[in-house]
């Protein structure tokens, strides 16, 4: 199956918005991304969440690794992958107060919304919470890519939402490797 047209821009951005992506609660929840709209380095994939009952779009397989771990989670009440950072002129503000570049379409030069890996819902026996995780591979966490997580993390913290990082040293492989015969 062809993908879409990926570059970004304004009119792109406003359909996105009106055909309610990056909107909605569990199964009704649509990601601002989805595997057909960017380009893939290595695995991505559409899977069947349990707790939403909807199709997660994954962009690699350290992804799908943390969306088995939040499936697993009794405390996780509600995932949301590829959750935009919106509006994109607070990131773009957020970009100048720290003296970093905003991420540009690399073929329009237009800014893009920012997204989140994961946007988490909890429950446990302190209440409820909201955190963002963003997934990296260690060897990836390199100087622009920590510039754009700083935006990333300030846009969360104006909202008083727990940020981190997840890499590859946070996870089980013995519970992936079970999640994967499941």
């Amino acid at each position: 199956m062809a993908k879409g047209k990926r570059e970004m821009s304004e009119k792109k951005i406003e359909r996105w918005i009106k055909e309610g992506r990056g909107k909605g609660e569990g199964e009704n929840y649509k990601p601002w991304l989805t595997i057909r709209d960017v380009p893939s380095q290595g695995i991505s994939s559409r899977i069947k969440g349990w707790k939403t009952g909807r199709i997660h779009h994954v962009l690699s397989q350290l992804e799908m690794h943390y969306l088995y771990t939040l499936e697993w989670s009794d405390e996780v009440t509600d995932i949301k992958e590829q959750y935009p950072l919106l509006p994109v002129e607070r990131t773009i503000e957020i970009a100048d107060s720290l003296g970093i570049k905003h991420p540009l379409d690399p073929k329009t030069q237009e800014n893009i919304v920012m997204t989140t890996d994961f946007l988490i819902n909890s429950n446990n026996s302190e209440g409820k919470k909201v955190f963002a995780r963003t997934i990296k591979p260690s060897s990836e966490l390199k100087t622009r890519t920590i510039e754009k997580f700083a935006i990333e993390q300030q846009f969360y913290k104006e909202q008083g939402i727990d940020w981190g990082i997840v890499t590859e040293n946070e996870r089980n492989l013995t519970f992936i490797q079970n999640m994967e015969l499941i």
